[in-house]
């Protein structure tokens, strides 16, 4: 067979495009509803923090999850929670921010090690020094390791990306002074960066991604000649 193959690959591309875009409004969509319910979303968050914690003691407590390990992601998540102080504007150069990117990467690698090579609980509690050894009946399900990577490992992160609003992206208006680094403008110059309906706009770092990736492709599809760019306006 030979066309049979080809469509396959066609239809692998076309799907993983389509899920691409999916994604894409699917950011686009949630940080314009962040920008216009701040006050519900720093909220929203925060209660997710609180919930995710305590989720974290339960499987400590009751599924003897390992100590280290659970002591590790409840502090990540007290970091995460740092990022609200100025919410929703955060600076780059942030150390709470920083830290944060480091133990999102830190916490999906060590979880991801402790769930490749799971330990039974019961011999765990007994006699730490064993090696670990496999257990079919004690192995966690695939639906079980993704939940809990999803709920208590990204969930977070990928809301406060989707939330925050990097200081590169903050209008110069009045209490933007620690994003942008810059005093306060003359009350004319405040009022440019206002939009319509009076209120000054935020840009989230996922809304951000997605303009910029779709400027590039814009762009670059304009220079290799996939297609034509926009006429100018004739007045």
């Amino acid at each position: 067979m030979w066309i049979l193959p080809l469509i396959g690959y066609m239809g692998v591309i076309v799907g993983f495009s389509f899920l691409t875009l999916a994604i894409a409004s699917g950011l686009y969509y949630l940080s314009e509803l962040v920008e216009e319910h701040t006050v519900l979303a720093r909220r929203i968050l925060n209660r997710l923090i609180y919930t995710i914690i305590l989720i974290q003691v339960l499987l400590l407590v009751f599924d003897r999850f390992p100590f280290l390990l659970s002591l590790l992601s409840i502090g990540s998540h007290v970091i995460y929670a740092s990022n609200l102080r100025r919410f929703p504007i955060v600076k780059l150069s942030d150390p709470f921010f920083i830290l944060s990117c480091v133990l999102v990467g830190l916490n999906h690698w060590l979880w991801f090690r402790h769930f490749s090579r799971p330990l039974p609980a019961s011999r765990a509690a007994s006699n730490w020094r064993q090696p670990y050894k496999l257990d079919v009946e004690d192995m966690p399900t695939f639906t079980e390791v993704a939940s809990y990577f999803g709920l208590c490992v990204w969930l977070v992160p990928f809301a406060l990306f989707v939330s925050l609003s990097a200081g590169d992206n903050v209008l110069p208006s009045i209490g933007s002074e620690y994003a942008t680094g810059d005093h306060v403008p003359p009350v004319g110059l405040a009022r440019s960066t206002l939009s319509s309906d009076g209120k000054s706009k935020n840009k989230g770092m996922a809304k951000a991604l997605v303009d910029g990736v779709r400027d590039w492709v814009s762009e670059n599809g304009e220079l290799m000649g996939f297609w034509r760019g926009g006429r100018s306006k004739r007045f």
